[in-house]
């Protein structure tokens, strides 16, 4: 398995370790409720570097991003960034990403770790001559500090950093505070973004790979920052109601049902098009939030059935931290989809309702500020 700069800081911290993606990455440290309500209520940590980033500069980057992404590319304002979809010519997700205007010319696209190598050899098969592709991954380290108090938090080890708007991105040179006026380093680039996918306040810092450790260390000096696993990072996500690629998304479908329109532009053409639009006029599949009035959790592949009918599966499911109650997103035929549903979802041989509510689960999340 692959490490992150910081697997050594992970192992001293007693984190448990399992493989995601292909990397060993720490799953928890002081527990999953734990850490998940201290992130919706202080700040947390996530290290986030083994997702990859692309960068894509030239006169026709803009054009080729247009061709290969569902979202737009070409009225993006330096700064901004967006979510979207990278399509097969089938329509099925090969990845769900974030791109960023970080210059005239100049994009990073942010992409999952287990397709980046995937991603890597289908974008750069689809560039224009003049579009020169870098793949950044091994040299940039990204964290994730998300949480209510994460812009008081960061400002106590970094001194002040920019105001940044929701889904805007700023570079900042400002870590005289953290390297000391005489450090040699001061001339390193951090980016810092506010996109979130915990629905808190949060902030994503991607900087050289050769300066995670020191970073990491100088923000859990901040007693009000604590490190976070990917199992509280996953239940955060499952309560705003957020796809994970794998379970809602995954190239045997195209992501139609599942945005349900957002995300894609409608009025110009990108790879999967026309199996987008097919799929948008009459959907055969719905994702559906479903609530439970129990703690029973459903997982991935559990049968959901109405009156008897089998109507799809669950693709993500557990307890809620902040609800109390259990939950799960689930992708149904298209006539089972309605607010206020009851469905029957078949978890470990014994069938349980749920109601289809609207998202997100958790409505108290603090990410626009």
């Amino acid at each position: 398995m692959k490490h992150t700069p910081l697997h050594e800081e992970h192992i001293t911290l007693g984190a448990r370790m399992a493989e995601f993606g292909g990397w060993d990455m720490p799953i928890q440290y002081e527990g999953i409720l734990a850490e998940h309500q201290h992130t919706r209520t202080q700040t947390g940590l996530f290290d986030i570097c083994h997702m990859g980033e692309f960068e894509l500069t030239g006169p026709t980057a803009a054009a080729d991003l247009e061709n290969l992404l569902t979202m737009k590319v070409s009225t993006l304002a330096v700064g901004q960034c967006r979510y979207g979809f990278m399509l097969n010519e089938e329509g099925g997700v090969i990845d769900d990403l974030t791109c960023y205007c970080l210059d005239d010319a100049r994009y990073m696209l942010v992409v999952n770790a287990a397709t980046r190598d995937g991603d890597a050899e289908w974008i750069q098969n689809h560039l224009s001559p003049e579009t020169v592709f870098t793949d950044r991954s091994n040299e940039l380290a990204k964290l994730d500090v998300q949480g209510p108090q994460a812009r008081t938090d960061l400002e106590k080890v970094f001194g002040s950093i920019p105001d940044i708007g929701y889904f805007r991105a700023e570079f900042f040179r400002g870590l005289e505070k953290l390297l000391g006026a005489g450090s040699a380093c001061l001339d390193t680039e951090m980016l810092i973004s506010r996109t979130g996918y915990t629905g808190e306040l949060g902030y994503e810092l991607y900087f050289p790979a050769s300066e995670a450790v020191r970073i990491w260390r100088a923000l859990l000096g901040n007693e009000n920052i604590k490190p976070i696993g990917l199992g509280a990072r996953d239940t955060l996500r499952l309560e705003m109601g957020y796809s994970l690629y794998g379970h809602e998304l995954s190239t045997d479908r195209t992501p139609a049902g599942v945005s349900r329109g957002m995300f894609i532009k409608k009025d110009q053409d990108f790879i999967g098009r026309d199996a987008v639009m097919r799929d948008l006029e009459t959907p055969a599949e719905l994702l559906v939030a479903l609530e439970f009035e129990s703690k029973r959790a459903a997982r991935a592949h559990d049968k959901v059935f109405l009156r008897g009918l089998e109507m799809g599966e669950v693709t993500s499911g557990s307890v809620s931290p902040s609800l109390g109650k259990a939950v799960a997103l689930a992708l149904v035929k298209a006539d089972a989809a309605g607010l206020g549903t009851v469905l029957d979802v078949e978890i470990r041989g014994k069938q349980f309702p749920a109601t289809v509510v609207n998202l997100p689960f958790y409505p108290n999340g603090t990410a626009r500020g």
